[in-house]
């Protein structure tokens, strides 16, 4: 089988390998097991560099085609993209043309691109894995619109298996749910009471940007703090906001609470979930809340926000809190919850639920995808 993957993924080459954002390679390198040969349109780096989150593609047939970095964020940017327009389309059915499974990566600009030039390959097998918000009543940017309505198409968008983060009611015959995951089967744990008598730890895990809400999971810590509630946050990440947030808990002398330990091998993150009691990730938009699910896995309560399919992951409740996402409701409706609520119930039930979605199941998923057996 030949395997042409599309993906807005920035690559870049070292010893005669091919680098990319390591959560993506690891992903692709599951469906690469499959293929005898892989080709991935993509974005070369800038400069060529291999960061250290970057890992390598393992599959030993791959070719790699660029295409230009686009965007349409302004007017310029607009015109630019129409020129360059017809020769990435071109570029895709290029390479569509040559593969056996075609797999677009969405939402992204090449995911747009790709989503068009699909259209003239009907009889193809083909898949998307929508790695954004597929909710259809979320605010999202008109890109993202077209690429759902194309996906969603039955009668224009062919032999296509839309593979979407959550279940969504009254969707079409082509869409999955396809649900990420981190850890293997080997890796679960069985479940521990936890004392929620004692210093409550949370931890945070994600990059340190404005849509991630940093800063006010920081003033969550402080809040609680103040309002005689013993927390301490392992916040891990990196980002444009670290030093914004570096000075406010230096400020607020909130060092004896809060810890930055800056990007971290997973088995460092895992073994701060084991030993803490809540994960939080007060974000604006995910498509996959990955940090969530890492944390349910090992038995951490969430504490979240109301995006992407954050409600169906946590059961409307039943497996972690739904916060609003200012200062005050939060702390409040966490209060709350901390006082009425069986916390080693609830973090069994969220522990039950994530330990479903192995990196094993993830595997076995895939390659259904690929054989045509997935069902719904």
């Amino acid at each position: 089988m030949k395997l042409a993957i599309f993906t807005l993924v920035q690559h870049s080459t070292k010893d005669g390998k091919y680098y990319g954002y390591a959560p993506y390679v690891n992903e692709m390198n599951i469906w690469a097991k499959y293929a005898d040969e892989l080709v991935v349109l993509g974005i070369d780096k800038p400069n060529n560099e291999v960061d250290a989150i970057d890992t390598a593609y393992t599959h030993n047939n791959i070719s790699f085609v660029a295409v230009p970095n686009f965007n349409i964020l302004g007017f310029i940017d607009v015109l630019k993209t129409l020129i360059l327009f017809p020769y990435i389309f071109l570029k895709c059915v290029q390479v569509m043309r040559q593969a056996d499974h075609i797999h677009i990566r969405c939402p992204s600009n090449v995911g747009l691109v790709a989503c068009f030039a699909q259209l003239l390959f009907p009889s193809k097998s083909k898949s998307t894995k929508y790695a954004g918000n597929w909710d259809p009543n979320s605010n999202q940017p008109w890109t993202y619109r077209l690429q759902q309505a194309i996906l969603r198409n039955t009668i224009l968008t062919r032999n296509m298996k839309v593979l979407v983060y959550g279940e969504w009611p009254g969707e079409t015959t082509n869409v999955y749910s396809f649900i990420s995951a981190t850890y293997r089967d080997a890796e679960r744990v069985s479940f521990n009471p936890k004392d929620y008598t004692q210093e409550l730890v949370f931890v945070f895990a994600g990059m340190l940007v404005p849509g991630k809400r940093p800063l006010l999971t920081v003033q969550f810590i402080e809040e609680l703090n103040q309002q005689g509630i013993p927390a301490r946050l392992e916040l891990f990440g990196d980002g444009p906001l670290r030093a914004q947030l570096e000075d406010y808990i230096s400020k607020q002398e909130l060092e004896s609470c809060i810890t930055m330990h800056g990007n971290q091998d997973k088995t460092v993150v895992k073994a701060a979930l084991l030993a803490a009691h809540f994960n939080i990730l007060l974000s604006k938009s995910e498509g996959w809340p990955k940090a969530v699910a890492e944390g349910m896995f090992y038995g951490c309560i969430p504490v979240t926000t109301s995006v992407s399919c954050v409600r169906w992951m946590l059961g409307e409740g039943q497996r972690g809190l739904i916060v609003e996402p200012d200062l005050e409701s939060s702390v409040a409706e966490f209060i709350s919850m901390f006082k009425t609520d069986d916390l080693n119930r609830m973090a069994k039930n969220a522990m039950d639920w994530s330990q479903q979605y192995t990196f094993d199941r993830l595997e076995r998923d895939i390659q259904s995808v690929l054989n045509g057996t997935l069902k719904s």
